[in-house]
């Protein structure tokens, strides 16, 4: 695994290539949208668990240095997301092929619910941070009103930590010294005094200072630090995370062809959006720029609603065939487009291509 590892990041751009290149090979596969569908679905989830893996590697490619703070929790939390949402769509198609249309939704309430204990955990592991695409991508980026109050010593830190800095720096210019000291005597081969020279390197393990553990905020930090907008912020992000989950349990007690489940999820995606658009207005509450083209990201995904029935059935299909209709005369056009509308229409048949989760 170590060499594959290695040759992973020593080849990435060769290996995009690859990847990028097997993808596109996938929707190639005959009967995609069939009946039959099991097969090359196992093909799409393994190529993108694969896939998953080797930006897992990239990503963590650059290597600790003493100076960095520690993770105290290294759990892969954005893989773990990335390989169930690969797999969701051949467990979608695996339950439709062997229990059928209405059972199939047991299974995908199962996989929903599974994404959101591991989006929960992520959420509650990083800080309460914004989930940046679903959980796929971590949120690395400090907050300014939080780090500028952690280091002003008032609300997520004690009064002590920016002198224990200070401390900590001086410490780190003695120790550089005693360890250019120590790489002077190995350096001259220094074998007359072997036993002053384990004193000067056992001094110089001791005055090193320990790794800085990173202090993630809590709940009820957030919560006395910011007040109603972080009250706001956590409630918009618990719904935007559970929403699925509530569209698929609506799904399953009142149908696909009912209207309920599709007001009451774009009802969730609002209440969630106003929560987020209130905390954007506040002076007090900054977002950082992923955090923003996050936000972006997410109002663009309530153009699937078109996509989901019975507004799919209803009116965006008529457009679709309308559509197609006016343009089949023309050469090449009217070719690409009929071949467009049979791939909307083949992926709006699966659940996982259009839940936006």
């Amino acid at each position: 695994m170590e060499a594959y590892k290695k040759w992973v990041r020593r080849n990435k751009d060769y290996v995009h290539s690859l990847e990028s290149l097997a993808n596109g090979f996938t929707w190639l596969l005959p009967e995609r949208f069939s009946a039959s569908e099991i097969g090359p679905e196992a093909v799409t989830a393994i190529l993108g668990i694969i896939t998953a893996i080797n930006e897992h590697i990239i990503d963590t490619t650059s290597p600790q240095t003493s100076a960095d703070p520690v993770e105290p929790n290294s759990f892969p939390y954005s893989l773990c997301t990335s390989a169930i949402k690969d797999l969701e769509t051949l467990v979608e198609v695996a339950a439709q092929h062997y229990y059928g249309d209405d059972k199939k939704w047991n299974f995908i309430a199962v996989t929903e619910a599974t994404k959101v204990l591991v989006r929960l955990a992520m959420f509650r592991n990083s800080g309460y941070k914004m989930l940046l695409h679903g959980g796929e991508t971590p949120n690395t980026e400090k907050h300014s009103d939080f780090s500028s109050s952690q280091h002003n010593g008032g609300d997520f830190r004690k009064h002590g930590a920016h002198r224990g800095s200070n401390e900590q720096n001086s410490w780190n210019l003695e120790g550089r010294a005693l360890s250019a000291l120590s790489r002077f005597g190995e350096n001259a081969r220094m074998g007359s005094d072997p036993v002053w020279l384990r004193r000067v390197q056992h001094q110089q393990a001791i005055m090193e200072p320990p790794p800085q553990m990173i202090e993630r905020p809590s709940l009820s930090m957030i919560l006395s630090e910011k007040g109603v907008r972080g009250a706001l912020f956590l409630m918009g992000e618990v719904l935007f995370i559970t929403r699925p989950l509530i569209y698929v349990l609506l799904i399953r007690k009142y149908g696909i062809r009912s209207w309920i489940p599709w007001f009451l999820s774009l009802a969730v995606d609002g209440i969630g959006a106003g929560f987020s658009t209130q905390v954007v207005k506040s002076r007090d509450y900054h977002l950082t720029a992923s955090e923003q083209d996050e936000l972006k990201r997410r109002k663009l995904l309530w153009a699937l609603y078109l996509m989901r029935d019975p507004f799919f059935s209803k009116y965006t299909r008529q457009r679709l065939q309308s559509t197609e209709k006016l343009l089949e005369p023309v050469p090449i056009i009217g070719l690409l487009t009929a071949k467009i509308v049979e791939l909307v229409v083949g992926a709006q048949t699966r659940y996982t291509y259009m839940s936006g989760s």
